[in-house]
Formats: structure tokens, sequence, C-alpha cells
């Protein structure tokens, strides 16, 4: 009834003289429609309503005024590491140094997760000396892109309370504390090496769900194009999030991890509320948001009902076979009882 609703308070609000509610309502009507029909031939000119503007889904824009901040080294190394992790630019490099990592260590190829931190730790300059001698000693065509991929961002960096990203916005958790609305909750899913024990040699990689808030955002500067960067408080994922009996993902905000790799792009964020737990506290229940990608279903009419999928019980009620009469499922066999014929009338 939510969408009915909604549209009946458009119509009160067309009631200027309350002696008469029904004329007034149906003359702002039909006005608003003759204008949404005028306007349709003129240049320039949008139609009544939402604006154009908030139904884009693609639209990716800052909605706060820009800071500049000095970064040290260790927030610029996760950030722009992260960065050539996830651009398929640099993929084909990344594959290249691993493979030069287990030749100059034979003797730990079987050993990843020391490879993958020789790999975190390393691979900036070597890709850096990479790429500047396939320009300067090849003839290999070098991509402007990867070319200042492998110089690096800015050390000087845009910071910014509140951004649009494909139609979602996303708040910092500074700018949420002041507000009755909340957008700092992010969630992830990304591969990940999990080991058992800080001696684990053969961990395994698998995806893995990640919760956190928004602490700051960021606008890389690389020159020839920039990409929006979130730095986040993840939630630790051995002690802090379990689901419940009934199928619910509870987190533990308070229960920080991951902060030697805090960053995240901006475009692979997606939005979760937190509500609090009241029955054990300093846990919080996480809500999905559903996608704003259903704006493009929006058709003329204006009480279109729209299905939302939220999260549901994982413990539910027996499914019951009703179609077969002749054996019941339930039936008690512990006393004599009377058959009763509904047939007669």
């Amino acid at each position: 009834m939510y969408p009915f609703e909604r549209f009946m308070r458009v119509l009160k609000g067309y009631v200027r003289n309350r002696n008469c509610p029904e004329g007034c309502i149906a003359e702002c009507y039909i006005a608003e429609e003759a204008l949404e029909f005028c306007s349709e031939y003129l240049h320039n000119v949008h139609t009544v309503g939402l604006p154009s503007t908030h139904r884009q889904v693609n639209l990716t824009k800052p909605l706060s005024a820009p800071q500049m901040k000095s970064v040290d080294q260790n927030e610029w190394e996760q950030a722009h590491r992260y960065m050539l992790t996830n651009d398929d630019v640099v993929a084909p490099l990344i594959e290249e140094y691993f493979g030069e990592l287990k030749i100059m260590y034979p003797r730990k190829v079987k050993n990843e997760k020391w490879l993958q931190d020789e790999h975190n730790r390393t691979f900036i300059p070597w890709l850096r000396k990479r790429v500047a001698n396939a320009i300067t000693h090849t003839t290999q065509q070098v991509s402007e892109r990867l070319k200042w991929l492998a110089r690096g961002p800015n050390v000087r960096v845009l910071t910014y309370d509140a951004y649009m990203i494909n139609g979602v916005t996303f708040h910092t958790k500074t700018r949420d504390n002041i507000r009755a609305v909340q957008n700092s909750g992010v969630s992830l899913v990304a591969k990940t090496m999990q080991v058992a024990s800080a001696k684990d040699s053969n961990p395994i990689v698998s995806d893995m769900t990640f919760y956190g808030v928004i602490d700051e955002i960021w606008e890389l500067d690389y020159n020839i194009f920039r990409e929006v960067m979130f730095k986040c408080s993840w939630v630790e994922n051995n002690n802090g999030i379990r689901v419940d009996d009934f199928g619910f993902t509870l987190v533990n905000l308070n229960r920080i991890g991951f902060k030697s790799d805090s960053f995240m792009l901006g475009s692979q964020a997606k939005q979760v509320f937190y509500v609090n737990y009241t029955q054990n506290f300093g846990w919080s229940v996480v809500l999905s948001v559903p996608s704003v990608a259903y704006t493009e279903e929006i058709e003329d009419d204006d009480v279109s009902d729209f299905a939302i999928h939220h999260q549901h019980f994982s413990n539910g009620l027996p499914p019951i076979d009703v179609t077969n009469e002749i054996d019941p499922s339930y039936v008690r066999v512990d006393c004599d009882g009377t058959w009763v014929d509904n047939t007669k009338s």
C-alpha cells in the first residue's frame, strides 16, 4: 500500500480550498498533465516531478566541497597497491612478477603467503622500472594508462565527505554522526588468502565478504584520470562477524581488523545498513540496500509498485503437501475418528 499512500499525499497537496477538495485535486491534476504534455514539445524543458539527474543510475559526482590532504608513505602505498591489483591493464604484469619471484626464490615456491607478502612489498618499484625499460629499450607499445599507473598518484589527494557512485550516495562516518540517515556502511566481496595461523604456508584463496564503514573518501589523481577510493574501517572476520539462528548476519563494529589493507574502489562498494541488535550490546544486524536500477523500470504510472527483496529467515515452516487427499499427512492414529462427507449440502 505504500505507493498508493505516497500518491495520496501528492493529491492532498493539490488542495487549496478545503470546502472543495475534489475540485482542487481535479483542477491541479489536469493543469499538471497539461504542463507535462506541453513540455514534450519545448526544447530543454524537464517535466514536473523528480529531476532527471536523480534517475541516472550511472551518475558519479562529488556531493561535498573538496579538501586537500597530504598522505603519508604508508597510506599512499596502500591505496596505490590496491589500485594496481584491481586494474585489468596491470594484471599481466602481476602474473609476470610472480613468475620472477618463483625463479629468484625457488625454496619459497610452495610458500604462497611469503610470495604474496614479498609481492606487496616490492611490486610498486618493480613495476616502475619495468614500464620505464619497456618505453626506453624496447619497441613494445605501452598504453598511457599503464604509464601513469606505474608512476603512481599524486601524494596530495582530494578528500570528500559525500560522494555519489553509480547513483548511490556514500557518506563518511563523521558526516553520518551528525545526520539522521546512514550512508557510510559498505560491504565488499573479494578474493582473499585465508590462513589458519601465522605459520601456515599453504593458505586457501576464496571469496570472502567484508563489512565496514567509510572513514575517508579519496580522489586519487593519476594526471590523465582520477579514481575514487574509500578508506574504511573493516570488521575483523574471525571474531567480529557471525550469523544468528534466524540467518541474519551480525557484525561488531568495534572489532576492527585489516588495518594494513583498508582501501577499496568506490565502484566496488555495495551499500549496507547497520541496525543495533538489542539482544546483544555492541552487535548490529546487516541489512542490504535495494539496487537503484529499479528506476529504469518506472513507466508512466506514478503509483507503480516495486518489488524489493529483503533478507529472509532461514528457519521456515516445513512444506505441506495438500495434493494427496487420499493419504493425508497429518492424521492421528492413536484414536478412532469419524469421517465426515463434505460433499453433501
